[in-house]
């Protein structure tokens, strides 16, 4: 089974400008998570950007880069114009490791790849890990998942779900949960070529703009998607501040 990863790098995030080179532990994040992906079993990693401040500290560590256009709605919009730059073929697959996640276990990326190859009926591939506590259900900054026997996803939201019709209006929420019975999603994808084509070929859905969770066009679309629990921790990534300072936590670095 070949795949090769594909780590978006986008400079000017929203809510953590210059988050790709953000210092963890005296090495930039995009770095770290470069390293990460280097230890999978991915034919080749390829790092995406629209800096070339990103790009020089890639190269300068002798990684792979492409330059991508600054103005893509969506990470899987970038990954489309990667797989055109490498002229990749319908079939090959595509990993979208995103590049703030800087202690990805390298088991997790072979998993989704493996995945995909393993379902020919799916389009895409992603991973989940349990929801252990009322607060992070109820957070909507984590993106919650719900998918049937086979694997095969029923929605994401980032509001809770499924919604514990008599203990939520009951009582606490903000307590522990039974393990099993809610997931969150890692937003870790396995592509297909010819789904990142078709793809961008779409406008955005309703869901997905209502929602800001770019995998809903797909499913407006009628695409399954591929979901299974995670079979490492993944501890998370870096979207604000806070995140960072914990990052540098676990890793005994700081800025």
């Amino acid at each position: 089974m070949s795949f090769r990863i594909v780590i978006p790098a986008r400079f000017g995030a929203s809510r953590l400008p210059g988050k790709p080179l953000a210092d963890i532990a005296g090495k930039p994040m995009v770095l770290h998570v470069r390293e990460r992906c280097l230890d999978s079993g991915a034919e080749e990693v390829w790092v995406a950007t629209d800096d070339e401040r990103v790009a020089d500290v890639v190269r300068a560590h002798g990684g792979d880069v492409l330059m991508t256009r600054a103005e893509h709605p969506s990470g899987t919009d970038r990954l489309q114009e990667v797989a055109a730059q490498l002229r990749l073929a319908d079939d090959d697959i595509l990993v979208n490791v995103q590049g703030d996640e800087p202690l990805i276990p390298p088991a997790v990326i072979d998993q989704v790849a493996s995945n995909l190859a393993a379902h020919p009926g799916f389009g895409i591939a992603t991973l989940c890990e349990p929801i252990t506590t009322g607060e992070d259900l109820f957070n909507p900054n984590i993106v919650k998942t719900v998918f049937d026997v086979h694997g095969r996803a029923l929605y994401f939201s980032r509001a809770p779900m499924p919604w514990h019709r008599d203990g939520f209006a009951a009582g606490d929420q903000t307590g522990p949960l039974p393990a099993g019975q809610w997931w969150r999603h890692i937003g870790i994808y396995a592509y297909r070529v010819s789904l990142l084509n078709r793809y961008v070929g779409w406008e955005p859905a309703p869901l997905e703009r209502i929602e800001s969770l770019e995998q809903l066009r797909a499913m407006y679309h009628g695409v399954p998607i591929h979901v299974q629990p995670a079979c490492e921790e993944v501890p998370g990534g870096v979207d604000t501040q806070a995140d960072l300072e914990r990052m540098r936590a676990l890793l005994g670095g700081s800025a």
